[in-house]
């Protein structure tokens, strides 16, 4: 984890080099997008840099709150299929010593602290539950499109209805194919699907 940090902090540098040699010999927006990739990975950086931010991502209805609650062995979060109320993130922070200070830069304020959860090992876990992507309110999805930047992990909840909408592949999928590596997609109620159908789905 040491050396992973150490190579970072590195690259960083190396980042922050870069965009200082190409002012005025590149296009501002190239060198203002290396600034700011830099500045958030040193910011996230000086947080809490041991903790894990996971983030549920979806549509209204997907199973967000529902998987946010079963992963968690708790009900924190209410499940609805109606548009919420908030445009905000709501968090869990497991056993996640300075979670709070990363939080604050998460700019996340409806938290809960879990010790422990039955069962499975999530220490050092910051799970979010995002606001809908699809929402109508525009808040909502620029709170959404602001964290996607921020988090670790993305998991992107879907259901049959709703996993090969286009606002999610144009908007998200797409755009981030290149943070693969960082993202799942989560199909909930794949029991609904007819065996037949469940492979090219998830295809």
């Amino acid at each position: 984890m040491a050396s992973d940090r150490h190579s970072l902090v590195s690259r960083l540098r190396a980042l922050d080099e870069a965009a200082a040699l190409a002012q005025g010999r590149l296009p501002d927006e190239a060198v203002d997008a290396a600034a700011r990739v830099s500045r958030l990975a040193e910011g996230r950086l000086a947080v809490s840099g041991d903790a894990t931010v996971v983030a549920l991502a979806g549509a209204t209805g997907s199973g967000k709150s529902s998987t946010f609650n079963a992963l968690l062995g708790a009900e924190l979060s209410q499940p609805g299929v109606r548009r919420p109320t908030t445009s905000h993130a709501l968090a869990a922070a497991v056993g996640a010593d300075g979670a709070e200070e990363l939080l604050d830069w998460l700019d996340v304020r409806r938290r809960h602290r879990v010790d422990r959860v039955p069962g499975a090992d999530l220490s050092s876990l910051v799970l979010l539950d995002l606001p809908d992507h699809d929402s109508t309110t525009e808040a909502h999805r620029s709170e959404v499109d602001r964290l996607v930047e921020l988090v670790d992990v993305l998991v992107w909840v879907v259901d049959p209805q709703k996993y090969a909408d286009a606002a999610l592949h144009d908007d998200y999928l797409k755009p981030l194919a290149r943070h693969a590596e960082v993202m799942l997609v989560l199909l909930n109620q794949i029991d609904k699907l007819p065996a037949a159908d469940r492979k090219p789905a998830v295809a």
